[in-house]
């Protein structure tokens, strides 16, 4: 990616504005229904905040390899779009929502043994409980975000965002009426503490399958027919390319998911205060993070839009319009990270908890490393699996994270046992190796642009032109 193909255009700012800004509002609406959830089991009691943080990310490392396979559609979408059209789409679109149905009811089986993970720990009893309740409910609301995500894919795929975005707002209103509604025993529900915050997401997620469902063009649900009604099932050119691809983009993002579980459990070391604290500036690091999210998905399609009609020097210009709007953002929220923590946490209603307080301010401050780290590792992820190169993806995160960024941060934690004071070092040193990923995505960018790199075949436009 050379500088003369570089610049800060205002045709693609507005592109990527059209596409990202209903995905960034579709993430606020998730940042806030994670923030009253969050808060919702702090104030319900002190066990649930400390099992929440376990048993939340553990359930999201799971539910996140079945949604991130089914989520590779979006890429197969959008080349599909960028080189032919609605038609061809649609069919990309009814594949992804074939693979989505099988992976649904695969997580769904697992329910029984989800619950058993919280059992393998040594944590107190009284938490584990409580974790594994969480998890039993996880598999069934898994199951309909993973559906969801294989619907959300085609519009995404297609720069229908806004869609996306009505789904997702009227899901998440539901979602934290139910969570409060549940966990407290208002509105006239039973209060079922834990246990009713999965329940309230398992509602928000079906009505937003049912709106996706309504909002889904009837061109799709035909193919989708076609393909089930074939003498040998699915079009196997067309599924294992996909298949394969997108399993190593799962494994990638459970090998990542699970490295964030893993950094939960390695704090667990450093005792109970850093734990609740920990819980605490991971919620406020995600609520930071989601906008970059957004941004990143909507650079992804567009590059990949560009792709699939081989207009490779266009992809310099979307990534570097979007790095300049995400990085312009990092240091907006970092004034808040840093100056003005206070505001940031209070509503996690810490003003009791005095020691869990301070070690939550101290770590808040330098939380704004890690959310540059992020905008660099979650675009040259996104761009990347625009242009399938998802072993790539895999192996720089497998080998960073768990053979140099866990291990280093586990020898500082156990080494500093009881030492609150310990936990931004912990996040610093975290934050450093994600930006080493990020820096290799980039590298790794530009060598496919060099090249005209294009990892996702689109079998059945191949098929089409042939016969043509």
């Amino acid at each position: 990616m050379n500088s003369s193909t570089v610049g800060f255009d205002l045709k693609i700012v507005r592109r990527i504005f059209d596409v990202s800004i209903p995905l960034m509002g579709s993430m606020v609406g998730n940042l806030i229904m994670m923030l009253v959830d969050r808060i919702c089991l702090a104030r319900y009691s002190s066990d649930a905040l400390t099992a929440s943080g376990p048993a939340i990310y553990t359930a999201m490392a799971i539910i996140g390899v079945f949604v991130s396979i089914v989520g590779f559609s979006r890429s197969f979408v959008a080349q599909a779009f960028g080189r032919s059209g609605q038609g061809e789409a649609a069919y990309q679109g009814a594949v992804g929502i074939s693979i989505g149905i099988a992976l649904a009811l695969a997580l769904l089986l697992m329910a029984p043994l989800l619950q058993l993970i919280p059992f393998l720990s040594d944590r107190p009893p009284q938490i584990t409980r409580l974790e594994s309740q969480f998890l039993y409910w996880s598999a069934y609301f898994g199951s309909v975000m993973t559906l969801n995500v294989a619907l959300s894919s085609y519009f995404n795929g297609i720069g229908k965002t806004r869609i996306t975005l009505i789904v997702g707002l009227i899901g998440q209103a539901v979602v934290i009426f139910m969570t409060i509604g549940l966990v407290f025993g208002k509105f006239g529900l039973p209060e079922l503490g834990m246990r009713g915050s999965a329940i309230g997401t398992l509602v928000g997620t079906m009505v937003m399958f049912f709106c996706y469902f309504f909002y889904m063009p009837r061109e799709v649900w035909s193919n989708l027919r076609s393909l089930m009604l074939k003498s040998r099932g699915f079009v196997l050119a067309d599924m294992f390319p996909r298949i394969r691809k997108s399993v190593a983009l799962g494994a990638c993002n459970g090998v990542e998911n699970f490295g964030s579980v893993a950094f939960i459990w390695i704090i667990g070391a450093l005792g109970a205060i850093p734990l609740a604290a920990n819980n605490v500036n991971i919620a406020v690091a995600n609520i930071a993070i989601i906008p970059i999210i957004g941004l990143a998905i909507g650079c992804s399609v567009l590059c990949a839009n560009a792709i699939g009609d081989d207009d490779y020097p266009q992809i310099p210009r979307i990534l570097f319009v979007t790095m300049a709007i995400e990085l312009s953002y990092v240091a907006v929220i970092s004034f808040f990270q840093i100056a003005m923590p206070n505001v940031l946490l209070n509503p996690f209603g810490l003003a009791d908890h005095p020691e869990i307080h301070r070690a939550a301010i101290a770590t808040s401050r330098v939380l704004w490393i890690y959310s540059l780290a992020f905008a660099l590792s979650i675009t040259g992820a996104a761009v990347l699996e625009g242009f399938g190169l998802t072993r790539f993806l895999f192996a720089t995160r497998l080998i960073i994270m768990w053979a140099i960024s866990i291990p280093t941060v586990y020898a500082m934690a156990t080494a500093h046992t009881g030492n609150a004071d310990f936990l931004p070092k912990c996040w610093v040193a975290g934050s450093l190796f994600e930006a080493a990923i990020g820096v290799l995505y980039f590298w790794r960018i530009w060598l496919a642009v060099r090249k005209r790199q294009n990892g996702i075949v689109l079998a059945h436009i191949q098929r089409v032109e042939e016969s043509g």
